[in-house]
Parts: C-alpha cells; structure tokens; sequence
C-alpha cells in the first residue's frame, strides 16, 4: 500500500495527473470510495472525477474539536466537528488536512464508513475512540470487523509541540516513551501523531493489527503535499474523502 502511494506521485512527477492515493485493500471492497487528496485536488475536482460527481460531498466547519456527526443524509448547512460517520450510500464524507491526519473507519459488516479529522487537539482527546463508540451506538459496529486507515500527516521529526501538549497527552494516559522525542529546546517535543493515533486504534480499540493500514508520507517534506507548517497558507488543504456507491 505504501509502494503503491509512492508509485503515484512517481507518476505525477513523470507528468500524468493523480490527484489523489488510494490504498489496494480499500480498493477491493466493492461498495465503497476513497482518497487522500494531493496538493491541488480541490472541491471543484470531486465534480469532474467520473468516480465521484454522482456524490453528495459533506464538508464540515473543522473545529480540532471531538465532535463526531452521524448523517442518514445530507445536512441541510455545514455542521462544526471533527468526525462524520454514514451507511447511507450517496454521501461522500470530506476531510480538510494540511499537517493534521485524516483517518478513515471502514465497518466491513455493516456497510458503515467514518472519516475523522486528527489533529493534536482531536487526538489527545480521543476523537477516533469517539468516532467508533458512534459507530458501535447506532450500527453495532464491532472492532474485529473494522478496517482503519491513516493518512499523509506530519512527519515527528518536523512536530515540535510545547510541553503543554506533552503534559495532556500525558494525563489522557497515552505511552509517551511511543510517541515522543525530546526536542533540543527546553520544554520542547516531537510528537508522533501516526504512532499516537495508532494506539488508540490498536490498544485502546483492539483493533486488528492487519486492519490498520498506514500511508507512511509526511506533509512537511513531500512537496505533493501540503503543510501549513511549511507553506503557512492558511487557505488550502488537502481533500480526503470516503463513501459508500449506491446500489
């Protein structure tokens, strides 16, 4: 799967246009969508992709909040969260990133999808738990029948956090030997976002270990990427969408 992220943007240096990755073991489930949108994949491109222009796309007001929303339909004004969860065909839930991971949550039983907003803020409290204690409420979702998958976000070595952020996530009960390095600075900490996340699937969740699926690509350092970190544009975002086709 990582190979297969990698050989896409080859293509796209080469100059054939991929504008978004896939991953081969989502790609075989029939029912569903998905992609981790490259830099210049915008809203407008969902319209002219064959795939996708017969969607409805959900796109939320992103707070890095835990707020998790479960749609039967497509809302009638933009909601403010963090995490849409649907098993209604037709609706393509939409993750705006730019350093932060997007995380998706696929209920192979029950035809269930969640796409779910990670940032710092969102981890520490545990937005993805929430995500799934959602699905678990309204369609009995269950872990073994879970598939998860972690998109590009920053790379530790580029996430320097203050010792604020590493004193929640020390009070919230995380490993922190796992998911951080000190920093040279005093007071200063590279913080694994993809290795914290992991943890709450697989530990916390008791996910499977073969259901996590990672894209291993850092914002900050791959130029098909966008990092507000590194291009501090506050208007653009990367666009990761999943959904499940109608019938």
């Amino acid at each position: 799967m990582i190979n297969q992220a990698v050989s896409i943007i080859k293509k796209r240096k080469m100059g054939e246009r991929q504008n978004y990755l896939t991953i081969d073991q989502l790609n075989q489930i029939p029912w569903l969508v998905h992609g981790f949108g490259l830099a210049g994949f915008t809203l407008s491109d969902l319209e002219k992709d064959v795939r996708l222009n017969s969607f409805q796309p959900v796109e939320m007001s992103q707070q890095h909040s835990v707020q998790v929303f479960f749609l039967e339909d497509k809302p009638d004004h933009k909601l403010s969260g963090d995490g849409l969860v649907t098993a209604t065909p037709g609706l393509l839930l939409l993750i705006k990133t730019a350093d932060c991971l997007p995380l998706f949550l696929v209920d192979t039983e029950h035809q269930a999808v969640a796409a779910v907003h990670c940032g710092w803020r969102g981890t520490y409290q545990k937005i993805s738990v929430k995500a799934f204690e959602l699905m678990q409420q309204k369609l009995g979702s269950q872990a073994q029948n879970i598939l998860a998958a972690l998109g590009p976000c920053i790379e530790q070595s580029c996430y320097e956090v203050g010792g604020d952020v590493y004193e929640m996530f020390s009070q919230a009960g995380f490993p922190l030997s796992s998911i951080f390095l000190t920093a040279r600075k005093p007071d200063k900490f590279y913080l694994d976002l993809r290795a914290a996340n992991f943890w709450l699937l697989s530990d916390v969740l008791q996910l499977r270990g073969k259901n996590i699926i990672q894209v291993k690509l850092g914002t900050f350092c791959q130029p098909e990427l966008l990092s507000f970190r590194r291009d501090k544009v506050k208007n653009k975002r990367l666009i990761n969408f999943i959904g499940l086709k109608r019938s």
